[in-house]
């Protein structure tokens, strides 16, 4: 039987070590990401005039324009109106992709915190109190716990979680392995509400009123469902850490040209400034508090018709510039305490050392910007995802199998559509009216969805925020690569698939609600 145990081991590992092998011989992201925009432009002339029926043609749903939507067609990038787009727009492309402004802004606060030696005592405090496994836990709960603050956690956790086990003395990959999983394979699952919440519910809605004119969707209609799978994926994330990545990585030995800085004691001074910089902290959160909390406080938007009372949108929209003034006044406030700020001279030095660090990054993040923007213009994700949808239709699966061949369709999906609420304005009004008809209710579908849109998020270099991930890990291990990210996510990405799936099924047997106003199945 330790023979058989061994082996599986062993051969897990190999195919793990040749996902790494293989991946790590794909170009560097920049060059990949520029392979793909030739590829997409190639396509989009190969296929341009290639059209489907639109999704929502039968919800009577309407374009941009105004105009009833009919189909979906490919565009010719390389045709005189497709070339003039991608001249035009290049550099308002680059300046408005979303996770560049939120990455630099949050970055210039949390350099403040880094180089005043904030982050560094605060973390070496924590992990001195700290059982091992209870921070791998707490690392990929805070993870799923992030989404609240949009996609911060990308920006803050995750280059947390290599800090915390390298001040373990651990591998800092594992941590970073653990904090990407909880951030992004656990994407949906939370003991809050977010702002994913109605954008998803948005489009649920009318995709059923194609049966059902009269049905609405609430919100916070698949909440039991998404905080009770929290423990579950935090559990299964921790033991893919310590069972897995970390035997897999082993200990961690910086190469040469790799500098980590040497743990000196923790003086009473910087114990002192740690204090004062938490207290200034809870006061910076209790301000903006009294932003939120009054009825008419100046980050609360107008009325909700659902609930009569204003709407937290404004809060939500201003989570990036919270995190950025509370990571700067707690590091100003540590930094001046511990004399490590002397002048105003030493604040401008961390910020622009800070943005430094990051000029891969903003290399990376023009050419990925392209390519996506090229992709979505082409509308080849669009058409793809109809037509998966449409071959899945066309099988005749029923019940539980049907659920589950949507949430395989809908990782897959994942892997070329980016955006969570832009598949799901393709594929909530194709099979949320489907699965009507045959019974299941569309918070049911909206579930499933989330679920499969989730786990594969940490597989697929078109994520935003993946070549990110790869800049953290190369602080640390300047060979990490495509393929070396892709094996060290794949067991999570499994793990969590076999975790999820069976337990949506388990909760549709048992018959329990999803979440408020979330019932199971659909009587017409």
């Amino acid at each position: 039987m330790a023979n058989k145990k061994k082996t599986k081991k062993d051969f897990f590992k190999r195919a793990l070590d040749k996902v790494e092998i293989v991946g790590n011989k794909l170009p560097q992201p920049v060059t990949l990401f520029a392979i793909l925009m030739m590829v997409t432009l190639l396509l989009s002339w190969v296929f341009g005039g290639v059209a489907v029926e639109h999704p929502g043609k039968a919800a009577g749903l309407t374009g941009p324009d105004g105009q009833p939507v009919d189909t979906i067609e490919v565009i010719n990038l390389l045709s005189r109106e497709g070339v003039q787009m991608i001249f035009t727009r290049m550099v308002s492309t680059f300046a408005m992709f979303p996770p560049l402004g939120l990455v630099l802004v949050v970055m210039l606060g949390i350099g403040v915190a880094e180089y005043t030696g904030m982050i560094s005592v605060g973390l070496r405090l924590f992990v001195s109190k700290v059982p091992d496994s209870i921070i791998t836990f707490s690392i990929v709960v805070a993870g799923m716990a992030s989404s609240v603050a949009a996609d911060a956690g990308y920006v803050v956790l995750i280059p947390l979680g290599g800090a915390i086990f390298m001040g373990m003395g651990r591998h800092p990959l594992a941590g970073i392995g653990a904090a990407f999983a909880g951030v992004s394979g656990g994407f949906g699952a939370n003991f809050l509400p977010t702002g994913l919440d109605p954008m998803i519910a948005a489009f649920t809605e009318p995709a059923a009123q194609i049966i059902d004119p009269n049905y609405t969707v609430n919100p916070l209609s698949n909440y039991y469902l998404m905080a009770a799978s929290v423990p579950f994926i935090g559990l299964v994330g921790t033991w893919v850490t310590e069972k897995i990545l970390v035997p897999r990585l082993g200990p961690y030995k910086p190469a040469s040209d790799i500098q980590i800085e040497e743990q000196s004691p923790i003086t009473p001074r910087e114990v002192k400034a740690l204090k004062w910089s938490l207290a200034a902290t809870f006061v910076v959160l209790a301000l903006f508090m009294m932003t939120i909390i009054p009825e008419n406080g100046l980050l609360r938007g107008d009325i909700d018709p659902n609930t009569g009372s204003r709407s937290l949108r404004p809060f939500y929209d201003s989570l990036v510039p919270i995190m950025f003034i509370t990571f700067f006044v707690a590091g100003l406030v540590f930094g001046i305490v511990a004399k490590t700020i002397k002048s105003d001279k030493d604040v401008t030095t961390m910020t622009a050392k800070s943005m430094s660090t990051m000029g891969m990054y903003i290399v990376i993040a023009f050419v990925a910007a392209q390519f996506v923007a090229y992709f979505n213009w082409s509308n080849l994700g669009s058409v793809l995802a109809v037509k998966g949808s449409d071959g899945l239709n066309a099988i005749g699966f029923t019940g539980g199998p049907l659920l589950v061949a949507f949430i395989i369709v809908a990782s897959m999906v994942n892997l070329v559509m980016g955006s969570a609420s832009a598949k799901w304005a393709l594929l909530a009004p194709i099979f949320v009216p489907m699965l009507m008809l045959m019974g299941y209710s569309p918070e049911t579908t909206q579930a499933a969805y989330r679920i499969g849109d989730s786990y594969s998020n940490i597989l697929t270099p078109l994520l935003p925020y993946f070549p990110l991930v790869i800049v953290f890990a190369q602080k640390y291990v300047k060979e990490v690569g495509i393929g070396t990210l892709i094996s060290m996510m794949l067991p999570f990405s499994i793990a969590f698939a076999l975790v999820r799936i069976p337990m949506l099924l388990l909760w549709i047997w048992a018959g329990i609600p999803l979440g408020i106003e979330g019932p199971i199945y659909y009587e017409p």
